[in-house]
């Protein structure tokens, strides 16, 4: 049989959360990001959950090309634009919308040859200092951008570099930039990602024109934690990573397990090995040691991981799940049967990252199912 171990995709909880961005939107219409493979989940695993959405947002051509193949006939965006002036030639025959971040996509566009016209994403740099024009530069691509025949709307964009945090003081400094370059200037408006849609949407989405591009909401975790949860947001988690314990041993008092002895038994105590470690897309550097563990559900109960994170291993504590045994689940991060969640932005705090590169981090070798419930 295979290795015991599988990521879940909840289509069910991708729905709910899509809803949750509907209702903070303030009336805007929602992109659906789906950039690096739909978040790690697969583009073709969250179609189902997401195309109740108004547009999908990503970064690939072959991306686009998949959604297209897999029946979407609606709007798609290219978050980061046209790479190459012959992804101009994909824009046309897919109808793809695309960012404009950069005077040489203005000129590719001038002289690109297109029956259709093309609709266009005009980004600011109004912050985050990486893609996008200055607000000195802004109105200039406008005019650029407005009398080429080879453009048939434009829609003005940013991205909030501190839409997450605690204070609000970066955040109003990046809208006024914003509202200061775009003044006047005529056309829909995209300036919220999950954070802002989430704290700021019903302001900022003005118009019904108007678009919001939620990422990391989708999937059921929260952009500004630990500011606030994904319950908090009323978010429910979209990916559930999964594995069998494969064996049961039983500590010694002064016993250690795993490399480097980063666990020492104070009393004797069963541990169970768990089939997933950072080959799988684990993070390495969660911590298991005396001091502090990784939190993880056994059979739906909460514990914690002992020792050091391997390749292809993790070791939990079983005092909690006296029951636990060969075959029992070890729910990851994500839901458990009994209905048990783990927020996987828990689980990314305790190992010092953020759930979104957990989600990225699935390894190819873990096979993924999508279940409704």
């Amino acid at each position: 049989m295979p290795r015991p171990i599988a990521a879940l995709v909840h289509a069910d909880a991708l729905a709910a959360n899509l809803a949750v961005a509907r209702r903070a939107a303030g009336g805007a219409k929602v992109w659906a990001v789906v950039k690096a493979n739909a978040y790690g989940h697969g583009i073709g695993n969250v179609y189902a959950g997401l195309k109740g959405a108004d547009g999908f947002a990503l970064l690939d051509p072959a991306e686009a090309e998949l959604l297209r193949e897999l029946g979407w006939r609606g709007p798609i965006l290219l978050l980061e634009g046209c790479f190459d002036p012959r992804d101009l030639d994909t824009c046309s025959r897919l109808d793809l919308w695309h960012t404009v971040h950069h005077e040489a996509q203005i000129d590719w566009l001038a002289a690109h040859k297109t029956k259709e016209p093309h609709k266009v994403f005009l980004k600011l740099n109004s912050g985050m200092n990486r893609l996008g024009f200055a607000p000195a530069a802004y109105r200039a691509a406008w005019l650029r951008l407005d009398a080429l025949p080879q453009v048939a709307g434009i829609t003005l964009m940013t991205h909030l570099a501190n839409a997450d945090a605690a204070d609000p003081a970066d955040l109003e400094a990046s809208l006024a930039a914003f509202a200061g370059a775009t003044a006047e200037l005529p056309g829909p408006r995209s300036i919220c990602n999950s954070a802002a849609t989430l704290r700021l949407g019903a302001r900022l989405a003005a118009s019904p024109d108007d678009w919001v591009r939620p990422g990391i909401l989708l999937y059921g975790s929260s952009p500004d934690h630990p500011l606030h949860r994904a319950a908090d947001w009323g978010l429910a988690p979209t990916m559930s990573l999964r594995a069998e314990l494969i064996a049961v041993q039983t500590l010694a008092a002064g016993a250690s397990v795993g490399y480097g002895s980063a666990y020492t038994a104070a009393h004797e105590m069963r541990i169970g090995v768990v089939a997933c470690g950072y080959a799988d897309g684990y993070p390495r550097i969660a911590p298991g040691g005396n001091e502090r563990g990784t939190p993880v559900l056994v059979d739906g109960v909460r514990t914690r991981t002992v020792g050091r994170v391997s390749m292809d291993m993790i070791t939990v504590d079983l005092t909690p799940v006296p029951e636990a045994r060969v075959g029992s689940v070890a729910t990851l991060w994500g839901r458990a049967d009994n209905g048990a969640v783990l927020s996987i932005d828990e689980v990314a705090g305790a190992a010092g990252t953020v759930g979104y590169e957990l989600m990225c981090a699935r390894a190819p070798r873990v096979p993924v199912r999508v279940v409704a419930g």
